[in-house]
Order: C-alpha cells, then structure tokens, then sequence
C-alpha cells in the first residue's frame, strides 16, 4: 500500500515507518518539524516527506495514497495545556481536515492515533471501547472530537479506524523523557530516585511504541470487511498498572534507585484502567511483544549508554513541551505554533 504517515518524524512515527516500510509498504511523510533538530538514536531508514502543518493541508498531499496513518499532534496533556484553543485547532479540527481530504482523495484506510485517556476519570472497573469518555485534559477532549467527527465521514469507500492506545513508553530514535514508565527510568538512572508526583494510586495502562507500531501496521493490512470505523484500546490487560507499581518496577530495573514521593501527595484525577480484549479477540495478526518490566530494562539500557545526565533528561531536546517553548523564546515559531518567516526561510 501507499501509505502517509503524519507526524513521521515523532516519536512513534520513527518506529513506525521503518516497520512499515520493512512490510512492503510504499511510505512517505508529512511533519511540521518541530522536533527534527534531535535524534536520540539514527532514524533507521528514511522516506519522501513533506514539510508540512496539519492546519495547511491540501488535496496534493493525499495525492496517490491508498491509506493514512494520522499521529501529528500536540501529543500529550502537559502540551495540550500551553494553549487548548491551538489544542482543539490542530489536534481536532486539523484532524479532520485530513480526514476529509483523504475521503475526497479515495483514501481507502484512515488509522487515527486516539489515546485510552480519553476515559479520563474512571472507576476501578476495566473499561471496554463501549464504556463513556470522561476527559479532562485539552489533549483527550480533543481525541474525543475527533473520533466523533472523523467517524461521521465514513463510508463505503472510507473506513477510518481508532487506536486508544495505553500510555507509551519505549526506546525511540525521538525518544520522550515525558512519559511515566520513560521518566521514572530517567530520574532513576540520573538521581537514583524515581519520583511520583501523586499518592501513587492512579491507574494507568502502558504500551510499547513497538506494540504500537505493529498494531497499527495490523490494521492496515487486514481486509475492510473486517475492520470498519471501530475503535481498538491498544495494550495488554496484564499492562494495567497503579502508579506506584510502575515505579516498583523501575525500582527493580535501575540498580540502587529508590522510589521518593515528591508531589503533594493527591491523587492525580486521571486514573483508569483498560480492558483490551477487543484487539485480541478481533485483530489476532496483532501479537504485543512487550511488556512493562522488559520496556523498563531497554530504556533502561538505552540512558545507560548515552550517559543521560539531567541536563538532557530534563532538557528540551526530550521534553515537548520544553521545546516548544525554546521554540517560542527564540522566535522561531509564533504564539500559534507557525514557523516565524525567518525559520521557513532557513529550512
């Protein structure tokens, strides 16, 4: 397939493509390039791009495409915050933009990347796609108004489908510190102390990038017939874990660390657990790899040999939102997150 792939240069679109590409797949990309001046690791491969913002897309960008993978956004709820107007105005309506533009250009497959936070706050009880959206971040409301509007476009000819993926982790050639089971590995190996910022008590699914990846590459393949405007939670029911449990196992991973309560102590309002027997039972060519202490022991491996020191573990070349705001200080781009005329100009 000829496959576009937004947000190519991310974090999961770096391990995306090249697994894409190793399938067979004809890919090409699109990326504002916010964070291309950084690679934690050589990106493996590389394919045709484009230099672009979801807000400024037009039919030419879909041109010979037989399926989308949307992942360009302001990609977790810290970022989200900054400004949830541009939130709304790029993740959603950006969004559907795309959609619309891929349904009109004969795009076939439409794989938006959705996340499980939309269920926000939650009970103890594992949460199937059926269960009700509860969000309360920026970033997950506009997951939720996405999935509702890009939804309403399909059709015959357009089957988009939505990936609630857990919260990621994993080694990445644009490797993320802003990431709790990242994180708690970043602190450990750069302190010796794996800081929770709650009472420990929330709950939250993990996923590996690379699970991610092969989940994504699954539904690409799979015959329409099959899978058609439904939502997936990506994960494993054995990966749903509190808080303080995640740290537990950096604890384990990271010899000498020790687990450090640094925050006010409350509970952090988003908590949730997921069950994901929907993906098991309904896209078998899907087989998670990974599971949370063996991610913990990569990233782990990974900071190790870099010799990760706070400087780059706090900086802004693995914290997004950091860099957006280098970004905004050095007028590089503009308080709407545009290119200055000055930066287009250089690229």
């Amino acid at each position: 397939m000829k496959v576009l792939a937004t947000g190519h240069e991310g974090y999961i679109g770096s391990v995306l493509c090249p697994l894409l590409a190793a399938r067979g797949h004809d890919v090409r990309g699109l990326d504002v390039g916010y964070f291309s001046d950084y690679a934690f690791l050589p990106v493996e491969g590389t394919v045709p791009s484009r230099r672009r913002d979801v807000r400024d897309l037009e039919p030419d960008d879909l041109a010979g495409c037989d399926a989308v993978v949307h992942l360009a956004a302001l990609s977790n709820d810290p970022m989200g915050q900054l400004d949830p107007g541009l939130t709304a105005e790029i993740n959603h309506r950006g969004s559907v933009r795309l959609a619309e533009l891929a349904r009109a250009a004969g795009v076939s497959r439409f794989v938006f990347s959705s996340s499980c936070s939309t269920y926000g706050a939650a009970g103890e009880a594992p949460l199937d796609e059926t269960a009700a959206f509860n969000p309360v971040s920026a970033y997950a409301i506009s997951k939720v108004a996405s999935e509702r509007d890009i939804g309403a476009l399909a059709s015959d000819g357009f089957s988009p489908v939505f990936m609630r993926n857990a919260t990621a982790y994993g080694v990445s050639p644009r490797m993320r510190t802003d990431l709790v089971v990242n994180n708690f590995v970043g602190w450990a190996v750069t302190t010796g102390e794996i800081r929770i910022l709650s009472d420990g008590t929330p709950w939250r699914p993990v996923v590996h990038i690379g699970d991610i990846a092969g989940a994504m590459a699954a539904v690409l393949e799979v015959p329409r017939e099959r899978i058609h405007n439904v939502a997936f939670n990506v994960g494993r029911d054995e990966d749903n874990y509190q808080v303080r449990h995640i740290a537990e196992i950096v604890r384990t991973t990271v010899p000498g660390a020790r687990v450090v309560y640094a925050g006010t102590g409350e509970p952090d309002k988003r908590s949730y657990r997921v069950d994901f027997g929907k993906i098991k039972r309904e896209l078998p060519e899907f087989r998670p790899a990974w599971d949370a202490r063996r991610g913990a022991a990569e990233i782990y491996e990974a900071f190790r040999r870099c010799n990760l020191d706070r400087t780059l573990f706090e900086g802004r070349h693995l914290v997004r939102l950091a860099q957006l705001r280098y970004l905004m200080d050095t007028a590089q781009v503009t308080s709407e997150l545009r290119w200055s005329d000055a930066a287009a100009a250089r690229a």
